[in-house]
């Protein structure tokens, strides 16, 4: 091999080291900015995981203290309900438990006497309190508490009552039970007389 050669086959190579020192400071760039990426992609999973902790333990709160009130409110030995979150299939998921002494339980299997109805519209209530914006304060309810027993629909009157005035929700009810309406502003009462309704209000 000539001198010629060796000094273009050197030239060559001199060539090829500084295309691989160009690449290498670019990769290196590269490398450097995705490690930046990637640090500020986890810092803004830690903040969504801190702000979703936040926003459940609030949830807790709120839907358990509410219906948990509501239940106090018409029961002389009230279940209390605990709200749960859980990871299922890589979603959070929310359970509803009645506790009562330390026990948990399904609320659908193991309450009578109308904790069901009274907790569903707890949570109905909880729900429309946490909707940003609110919808209108007024909330049609039709035969609620109807599995209440009967010694206790007073109560459950009375809770409509209080929780009326504490949220400033006005509550239409259609209900057959008069004793639920003991605690109503106003009473209309319906009846058909000759083919025709009749509208009284008390």
């Amino acid at each position: 091999m000539s001198v010629r050669e060796i000094r273009s086959r050197l030239d060559q190579q001199k060539g090829q080291r500084i295309q691989l020192e160009r690449s290498l400071a670019t990769l290196e760039e590269e490398i450097k900015s995705q490690r930046k990426l990637l640090h500020q992609h986890e810092q803004a999973r830690e903040i969504i995981r801190e702000v979703g902790m936040i926003t459940q333990q609030q949830l807790q709160y709120h839907i358990s203290d509410i219906t948990s009130l509501a239940l106090e409110a018409v029961f002389p030995e009230p279940y209390k309900l605990e709200v749960e979150f859980v990871q299922r299939r890589n979603k959070t998921e929310c359970d509803l438990y009645f506790t009562r002494d330390g026990l948990k339980a399904d609320p659908q299997t193991a309450s009578g006497g109308g904790a069901v109805d009274i907790a569903a519209f707890a949570l109905r209530i909880a729900s429309w309190s946490m909707q940003v914006p609110k919808t209108r304060n007024v909330i049609i309810l039709d035969e609620p508490m109807r599995f209440v027993s009967a010694d206790l629909q007073a109560n459950a009157s009375a809770m409509l009552k209080e929780i009326s005035e504490k949220l400033g929700i006005q509550f239409i009810i259609v209900t057959h039970n008069e004793v639920l309406t003991s605690y109503a502003d106003r009473v209309f009462k319906v009846s058909m007389k000759r083919g025709k309704s009749k509208v009284t209000v008390s």
